[in-house]
């Protein structure tokens, strides 16, 4: 059986699956002809991340594929309940990229507390002529120790957001619709482990408590920070979003930073991928990285070879 892997894959999972006695392709191909390539090459298995879309008129057209895979969590990009009244396989690994994206976070936050982002710019540019300048600029810097992070979606990446800020020392408030509390599990390097029980609150009480406010949401049809949202927020308010692009209108953030609501944010994903706004990019109250939340090496490894096991065990 053939297996096109359109957004890529890792060697790993190309070597699981081809151990497995599958043909692998990792050709990209564009949408428009995809379902001819799909079709012609005979392909069982299309896997995709978040460029490649499959929607009813693809599933339609490719009456012999078998199985659609997500390398990643989020399904926005599939017809997912479409695809299974037709009879076909949706799969996804929910779990494989979770501690990578709560490092990017992370990476963000503490560059934002510290103004890395701002330094790193300017130190290229004035270091030398400007040193005592650029000292004086950045050095009222915060700790995130002691500090509140407050988390919108408790899911996987969401918990897993919430154990790198408690080994940082932060207290953690959390907002799901759907979790009424959850027990977080964190592992160290001699075998120890340390349990932790969060009981999820409001959202608006997260959003009045946070003094760094982290973003784990699906997609979805609104805003889930608007101006109201940003109007509940204590004044300067440390922000990220690695979620999706959309959940944050963008042009009221921009007006949040500017009243100074917000201090500072990071966005590693935008509501106008893959040309995002000027007035974002210019920003230099902004943390910018262009959607690499899940993008690591052992995060790939995973998605690869989480991805080839279920395919294995689906079709044998």
């Amino acid at each position: 059986m053939k297996v096109l892997a359109n957004d890529g894959i890792s060697q790993s999972g190309i070597d699981a699956l081809e151990k497995g006695g599958y043909e692998v392709s990792t050709t990209t191909v564009a949408q428009e002809q995809l379902v001819n390539y799909i079709n012609e090459n005979d392909i069982s298995v299309l896997l995709v991340r978040s460029a490649t879309t499959v929607r009813k008129d693809l599933i339609d057209a490719c009456p012999n594929l078998k199985i659609i895979g997500r390398g990643g969590v989020g399904m926005d990009n599939i017809d997912v309940e479409y695809a299974r009244e037709q009879g076909r396989h949706v799969i996804n690994t929910p779990a494989a990229s979770s501690h990578s994206v709560a490092e990017l976070v992370f990476g963000h936050l503490y560059g934002l507390a510290r103004f890395l982002h701002n330094a790193n710019r300017e130190m290229p540019l004035e270091g030398d002529s400007n040193f005592k300048g650029l000292k004086k600029a950045y050095a009222k810097g915060t700790e995130l120790k002691g500090k509140t992070l407050g988390v919108l979606g408790f899911g996987r990446i969401g918990q897993a957001t919430a154990k790198v800020a408690l080994g940082a020392g932060m207290k953690v408030v959390a907002f799901d619709p759907f979790l009424d509390k959850a027990n977080l599990e964190l592992d160290f390097f001699d075998g120890q482990k340390v349990n932790f029980d969060i009981e999820t609150i409001s959202k608006e009480e997260v959003l009045k408590q946070a003094d760094f406010l982290t973003l784990h949401v699906p997609a979805q049809k609104d805003y889930v920070i608007d101006e109201a949202e940003f109007n509940m927020m204590k004044d300067g308010v440390i922000l990220a979003n690695a979620a999706r692009g959309g959940v944050v209108n963008e042009v009221a953030l921009v007006k949040a930073i500017e009243s100074g609501k917000v201090a500072r944010a990071a966005l590693d994903v935008f509501e106008k991928e893959p040309k995002p706004e000027v007035q974002l990019l210019m920003n230099p109250a902004l943390s910018l990285t262009p959607h690499t939340g899940a993008a690591t090496n052992e995060a790939q490894d995973r998605i690869g070879t989480e991805l080839a096991s279920q395919i294995i065990d689906i079709l044998g």
